[in-house]
């Protein structure tokens, strides 16, 4: 049962993070302030990426107190754990406030995803000699998840709680200041020293940095505060949404909110069968919405120019890979501005299903292809140590060994690291 309740919680200070421009200023109002703070505050939080307020040189030191004695810190998610896989991917456990723990997951150069979506991630992903460097950071929504697709392995986990928008916000800049990344440069370099007006040089790391939601949990079931993290992100961290895609195993409700959403990123229908007898065997979420729901609330939305809806579909052999699926695909979607991403199933431990040959692969986006529908095969990235698509599980927080099939005698453990 999803509850947000944790005793931990109770008379913690409060996070700054996650408070949009209008709370602030609330906030400074409060603590006898003019509107100004409350921007210069904001810009501190998320462009700057501060993680102390005595860091927040811009406000009189006898206001960083006043905040401070109010109960506020600013509250950025902590990496504790880290591991980093043979293909350049690293694993993040993140922990929030009270204890608990979510996956986030830093990709290198992304894993094609982007392809074909209309987006300018997807004509970086298509440059045969890119000039420049990016990743892509995959960011969680809920601690574990309520939608038990069978073939992944967070669904093992059930649901814990949902994230707030500045625990799901917070994963980025996290992950950004880890890897001192500067947002507003043309060649990647660091960002400038928080609070010092400096800037740390570090050659190599990307300028052009693309979220995607597909992490830990189901977005749409959290729907307010992932939507306000999206808004916090673009307006105050700096994030294009065009470099954003959530996505959704199928919320017909939220999907149709999502249409009427004027800030908002790409969406990703989580598909992965052509007919509701094989989608309600491997996503039970299908006895509430069936596909036919899905596709025409996903219909509704008023596409930019150039955007395309992405459908995801994990192939699993003998289950959904057969040519018969591949023709039933096309029929779903026809007359569609969309796109098919192919996800060649991730093994995890005790989930029986095979991946399917690459033959079956092949034949499948051969069919779609030659009917005129743009389908990309999505490369698994972080397999060996548990990061790709369907793998997140907070594996190091449970102390679980990799299964001995997927790991490379090149795994890095990063370690645990100080707060």
């Amino acid at each position: 049962m999803e509850t947000n309740f944790n005793p931990a919680r109770l008379n913690a200070p409060e996070s700054l993070l996650g408070m949009s421009l209008p709370d602030l200023t609330t906030l400074m109002a409060g603590l006898a302030q003019k509107p100004y703070r409350a921007r210069q505050l904001f810009e501190a939080l998320y462009r700057q990426r501060i993680a102390t307020l005595d860091e927040i040189s811009v406000l009189p030191s006898d206001l960083r107190r006043s905040i401070a004695s109010a109960g506020y810190i600013i509250g950025t998610p902590q990496i504790v754990q880290a591991a980093r896989s043979i293909d350049g991917t690293e694993r993040y456990l993140v922990q929030m406030a009270d204890g608990e723990t979510v996956e986030t997951v830093w990709m290198p150069d992304g894993d094609g995803g982007e392809r074909g979506d209309g987006s300018p991630a997807a004509f970086e992903e298509e440059e045969s000699t890119p000039s420049f460097r990016r990743s892509t950071i995959c960011v969680s929504s809920q601690v574990g998840c309520a939608v038990n697709c069978h073939f992944c392995l967070t669904a093992r986990l059930g649901i814990r709680r949902n994230l707030t928008a500045g625990e799901i916000a917070g994963q980025v800049t996290a992950v950004l200041n880890r890897h001192n990344v500067n947002l507003g440069s043309a060649r990647g370099t660091g960002k400038s020293a928080r609070g010092t007006g400096t800037t740390a040089h570090r050659n190599g790391s990307p300028a052009r940095i693309n979220l995607v939601f597909m992490g830990m949990g189901e977005p749409f079931l959290n729907y307010a505060a992932f939507m306000e993290a999206v808004r916090l992100l673009v307006e105050g961290v700096g994030i294009p949404e065009s470099r954003m895609t959530v996505s959704t195993s199928g919320i017909e409700p939220a999907i149709r909110a999502f249409a009427s959403e004027t800030i908002r990123p790409k969406l990703a229908l989580s598909l992965n069968a052509s007919n509701d007898l094989v989608r309600e065997s491997i996503m039970p979420i299908t006895r509430k919405w069936k596909i036919a729901q899905l596709v025409e609330a996903v219909r509704t939305i008023p596409l930019r120019t150039r955007e395309w809806v992405t459908f995801e579909y994990v192939l699993l052999g003998g289950i959904n890979d057969q040519p018969v699926h591949a023709r039933e695909v096309l029929a779903l979607l026809n007359g569609m501005r969309a796109k098919v991403n192919l996800i060649v199933w991730n093994p995890g431990p005790g989930i029986a299903y095979t991946q399917p040959s690459p033959e079956a692969v092949a034949s499948f986006q051969k069919t779609l292809i030659a009917a005129g529908m743009p389908t990309y095969i999505r490369r698994p990235r972080g397999r060996d140590i548990y990061a790709a698509c369907g793998q997140l599980k907070r594996t190091l927080d449970h102390s679980q060994s990799l299964a001995p099939s997927l790991v490379s005698p090149a795994l890095i453990a990063i370690g645990t690291l100080s707060a």
